[in-house]
């Protein structure tokens, strides 16, 4: 084989493997984000939210722009959704690596008659240290509710059990700006969660 023959030979192998590197490896950072849940086009910043958290403090949801928010509804007395939902957020934000320490997890409790403050501290520490619960009035926990179209409603129990609430179990993710922008399904998995909430944090 001629020598003119190896050069172009070699050339043609090498453009071939920048040609694969670029397809695997350059072209999907060019590709848009493809999100696991409903993407919402609000113009509007997410509605307001002050409630009571830990240690007698006054939790904002604009106290955390600049933070990407995952906002919950739940309780802490739920059997099943709650408990797997938390565990699975604790479980992608461990995904995330760096990225976790841009993100707060804030859940409403739908149960303001069982959740206080301090039973949602000692709760969510179960899940992550970082997790924040908040309660209100009924009142104010309606409102709330109604506004980002949650639906709960307490349901007879059982004696072990007492009675039960049954809610929405979507996770809300609010912006950096303070915008609602996704709501994911509960059937989400953990690596679909990290996935967009890594989108967000950016």
């Amino acid at each position: 084989m001629s020598k003119k023959l190896t050069t172009i030979l070699i050339t043609v192998v090498g453009v071939v493997v920048l040609a694969a590197a670029a397809w695997f490896f350059v072209l999907p950072m060019f590709q848009p984000h493809v999100f696991h849940g409903q993407v919402i086009q609000s113009t509007q910043p997410a509605p307001s939210i002050e409630l009571d958290g830990p240690d007698g403090s006054t939790v904002r949801l604009s106290d955390y722009e600049g933070k990407v928010v995952v906002l919950y509804f739940g309780y802490t007395f739920c059997p099943d959704v709650c408990p797997t939902t938390l565990a699975k957020l604790n479980q992608a934000l461990g995904m995330m690596g760096d990225k976790a320490k841009d993100v707060q997890v804030i859940m409403v409790s739908v149960d303001p008659k069982r959740d206080t403050p301090e039973v949602l501290k000692e709760y969510m520490a179960h899940f992550n240290p970082t997790f924040i619960g908040v309660t209100g009035d009924p009142d104010t926990i309606d409102r709330i509710a109604t506004i980002y179209g949650v639906y709960y409603e307490v349901e007879e129990g059982s004696a072990a059990t007492g009675y039960l609430v049954n809610h929405t179990a979507t996770l809300m993710i609010v912006d950096r700006d303070g915008y609602l922008k996704l709501v994911l399904p509960f059937e989400g998995t953990a690596e679909e969660v990290a996935d967009d909430l890594s989108y967000f944090v950016g």
